[in-house]
């Protein structure tokens, strides 16, 4: 698995030192045995999850800026405990409201010694953003018109919205509400996988 992980990064032109490739090996390990029992991906085998999951979610990493993010309706932790893995300095707040997916990540939080995350269980309209964030990420999330309108109270004054999407979601960018604009439209690189990957970047406007 070491060298599978090794070879996509390559591919992706992505360098990590070698003990945050173990904690990404040691993550999709995790996944793979409490997905049994969990039904936490509809991805079974460990090496799709390399490409899925893992790079997947890293590549995002150079487009973030600030040190306090949180990552809505995260699931089993994706893009949040990959991208703490590369980006220890930073901090990420995973958001979820089924429980056996908190359960979770608190498990990987403690076995992978995650300092930079905090597990939280509760929908994202009714979390309170004390401090706000500096970005607001999500993946296969929601539509981007909603992400903004449930997750409007999240951003801080220069904060953003991270969207991972697949295809470039026009349809999404002209249905957003006034007071949003996109910044920017990232097209990532994610070797192997099929289909496209996009980033949109929204900032909302001041007045």
């Amino acid at each position: 698995m070491l060298n599978e992980l090794n070879r996509l990064l390559k591919s992706a032109g992505i360098s990590l030192p070698d003990h945050q490739k173990h904690q990404l090996l040691a993550y999709v390990d995790m996944l793979h045995k409490w997905n049994k029992a969990y039904n936490l991906t509809s991805v079974r085998d460990p090496r799709e999850m390399l490409v899925r999951h893992i790079i997947d979610s890293i590549v995002v990493a150079p487009q973030l800026t600030g040190g306090r993010f949180i990552d809505v309706g995260t699931g089993p932790g994706l893009p949040g405990i990959p991208l703490a893995i590369v980006l220890p300095q930073a901090h990420f707040t995973l958001l979820d409201s089924l429980g056996k997916r908190v359960r979770f990540l608190r498990q990987v939080q403690h076995e992978l010694k995650l300092e930079n995350i905090t597990p939280v269980q509760s929908r994202v309209e009714a979390y309170p953003a004390q401090p706000s964030f500096d970005g607001v990420i999500s993946r296969a999330f929601a539509s981007l018109a909603d992400m903004v309108n449930w997750c409007h109270h999240l951003p801080g004054e220069e904060g953003c919205f991270y969207a991972l999407k697949g295809q470039r979601p026009d349809d999404e960018i002209a249905a957003l509400p006034q007071g949003y604009q996109v910044a920017d439209i990232v097209q990532l690189n994610v070797p192997e996988l099929v289909g496209e990957r996009h980033l949109v970047i929204i900032r909302p406007q001041k007045n």
